[in-house]
C-alpha cells in the first residue's frame, strides 16, 4: 500500500470492509484513469482469490475466453470456454468453493460495463450468482469496478430488479485534490512549489494518470507540449477517447460539453438546447445527468432560485483546457504552450480556471473560514436588474453569507479604488435584491493574498492558495 497517494478515506473504508465479517458487495466507480484499479490492486497487494477484467469493445465470445484464461490461472483447473454467463458464474462458484485460502476471499471484477455486452445476459447471470451464493457466504468480498459511472449507477447501484439494494458499499473515486497532487509530486521527487502545482492542476485536473506523464526534468511549458501538443503526445486524443469510452453516441455528449465550455458561467437546460443543436427531449436530460454523475459538469441553483432555474456548468479542468486551446484550432505547433505561455488568452483562461479550482475545493475554503462543522449551501448569484454576479455564495447556518471573490494573480492582489467600488455596489445590489436578513461578508480567495492597502479593510476574510492545500 505504500505506493498509494492520498485516498485516506477510501483506505479506511476498505479496511473496515475487510474486517466486517459479512459478505460484502463493493462498487467502485469514477472517471477513466482516476486510479480505481490501482487503488484496489495496491490495497490488496494483488492478493485476489479471483481477478477478471473486461476488455473494451470485445465480443461476448472474447470476454468468455478471457474469463477461461483467468479462471485457469487462479484456480489451477482446466475448463472449456463457457458458452454463457450463467455457466461462467457456476464455474466461479465451484472455483471459489475449491479454494484453500482461509478467511476473506476477494473477488475483483474490473471494468464490468465492458463485460456486459448487449444481449449477453451478463447482469441476469451475475445477479443470480450473487443472490443464490455469494450473498450468504461471509467470506466473500466482491469488488466490481467501472469507468462508466452512469452504467455503474443505473445498472447496478440503482438497479430495480434482483440487484436492488444489494451493493453494501460504494466508493465513488474522485480526482486528486491539490493536496493529493502535492503528495504525488513529492513521491515522484518533482521539485515544484504550490504555485507550479496549481498551474499543472488547472490544465490536468487531479487525474493521476495525467500527472504520471510529467517529466520532472522539464519545466511546465515543455511538459504540456510533450503531454498534449506534440504529434505523439500521450493526451493528444484524450478528450475524444475519454467520452468514447464512457458513452454510446459520444458525439452528443461532446457537443454538450463544448457548449458548456464556451459559456463559462453556465447555462440552463433551455440555453443548452438553444446553443448545442442537440434535439430537446428526455435524452438531453439523461445526458446531462450522466455527465454530472461522471464529474464533468455540475448543476446548481442560483441563490434564492427555484428548481426550474437549475444551471449547468463545466467543471472538468482538462476539458476546459482542451476547449480553450485545442478544439477547433488549426495548429501544428508542437511547442504551442511554450510559445503562447503568456498571451492574453492564456491569462484570461487562467483566471477562470482558478475559479473552477476554488469550486472544487470548497471543503478547504470552509476549513480556512473556520466553518468546517457548520452546515452550508453554496450557489452563485446573478442580479435580476443588471450585470452584477457572484460565482460563489456560501450560505451558512451561523447566520452569515460569504460572498466569495476569486482572483488569480502572480503576486499579491491589489484592490484598487475602482474594484472596491465594484465590490461595494455588488454587495448593495445583493442585499437589496435578495432581502436577506443574514450578515453578509466579503471573502477574497486569491493566490498570494490581498495587499494591505486602505481598501483591504473592507473585506472580512481571506483565503490564499496555500489554504487550498490544507486538507
Amino acid at each position: 500500500m505504500n505506493k498509494i497517494v492520498g485516498r485516506k478515506k477510501e483506505i479506511e473504508l476498505l479496511q473496515r470492509i475487510v474486517e466486517s465479517g459479512e459478505p460484502e458487495f463493493v462498487a467502485v466507480y469514477g472517471r477513466r484513469r482516476v486510479g480505481k484499479t490501482f487503488l484496489i490492486k495496491e490495497f490488496f497487494n494483488n492478493n485476489f482469490t479471483f481477478y477478471f477484467s473486461g476488455s473494451e469493445n470485445a465480443s461476448m465470445k472474447t470476454q468468455l475466453e478471457n474469463f477461461q484464461i483467468a479462471f485457469q490461472n487462479y484456480f489451477n483447473m482446466t475448463i472449456p470456454v463457457p458458452k454463457s454467463w450463467t455457466i461462467t458464474f457456476e464455474l466461479l462458484r465451484k472455483g471459489i468453493s475449491s479454494s484453500r485460502k482461509r478467511g476473506r476471499k476477494v473477488i475483483f471484477i474490473d471494468e464490468m460495463p465492458w463485460i456486459a455486452t448487449m444481449g449477453s445476459n451478463f447482469i441476469q447471470a451475475f445477479e443470480y450468482w450473487w443472490n443464490t451464493y455469494a450473498s450468504s457466504n461471509p467470506d466473500i468480498l466482491l469488488i466490481i469496478c467501472g469507468s462508466s459511472t452512469s452504467w455503474m449507477l443505473n445498472k447496478i447501484i440503482k438497479n430495480r430488479g434482483g440487484l436492488h439494494n444489494r451493493v453494501t458499499r460504494q466508493i465513488p473515486l474522485q480526482p486528486f485534490t491539490l493536496k493529493e497532487c502535492e503528495e504525488f509530486a513529492t513521491k515522484q521527487k518533482m521539485l515544484i512549489d504550490t504555485n507550479q502545482i496549481l498551474d499543472y492542476y488547472m490544465i490536468l485536473g487531479g487525474v493521476p494518470y495525467y500527472w504520471k506523464q510529467i517529466d520532472k526534468s522539464k519545466g511546465l511549458p515543455q511538459n504540456i507540449d510533450n503531454i498534449v501538443f506534440n504529434n505523439n503526445a500521450t493526451l493528444k486524443d484524450e478528450f475524444a477517447e475519454m467520452f468514447n469510452s464512457l458513452f454510446k453516441h459520444s458525439e452528443k455528449y461532446i457537443t454538450l460539453v463544448i457548449t458548456l465550455g464556451e459559456k463559462r458561467t453556465g447555462l440552463t437546460r433551455e440555453g443548452i438546447v438553444d446553443l448545442s443543436n442537440v434535439s430537446d427531449g428526455g435524452s438531453i436530460t439523461r445526458m446531462l445527468e450522466e455527465l454530472e454523475q461522471c464529474g464533468f459538469i455540475r448543476s446548481y441553483y442560483g441563490f434564492g432560485k427555484k428548481h426550474r432555474d437549475r444551471i449547468f456548468q463545466l467543471i472538468d479542468l482538462f476539458s476546459l483546457f482542451y476547449i480553450n486551446f485545442i478544439h477547433g484550432m488549426k495548429n501544428n505547433d508542437e511547442q504551442y504552450w511554450t510559445n503562447n505561455f503568456s498571451t492574453s488568452k492564456h491569462n484570461t483562461w487562467r483566471g477562470y480556471a482558478f475559479e473552477q479550482v476554488c469550486l472544487l475545493h470548497i471543503p478547504q475554503i470552509k476549513h480556512k473560514l473556520g466553518i468546517s462543522g457548520v452546515s452550508t449551501n453554496y450557489s452563485s448569484w446573478r442580479s435580476i436588474e443588471n450585470s452584477a454576479q457572484i460565482d460563489l455564495v456560501i450560505d451558512r447556518n451561523d447566520h452569515i453569507i460569504s460572498l466569495c471573490e476569486m482572483k488569480y494573480s502572480k503576486d499579491e492582489y491589489t484592490i484598487t479604488k475602482e474594484y472596491n467600488d465594484i465590490l461595494r455596489k455588488r454587495y448593495a445590489i445583493f442585499t437589496d435584491e435578495t432581502k436577506t436578513r443574514k450578515t453578509v461578508h466579503t471573502t477574497m480567495i486569491t493566490t498570494f493574498g490581498v495587499k494591505h492597502n486602505i481598501y483591504w479593510k473592507n473585506i472580512q476574510s481571506e483565503v490564499v492558495l496555500d489554504d487550498l492545500f490544507a486538507i
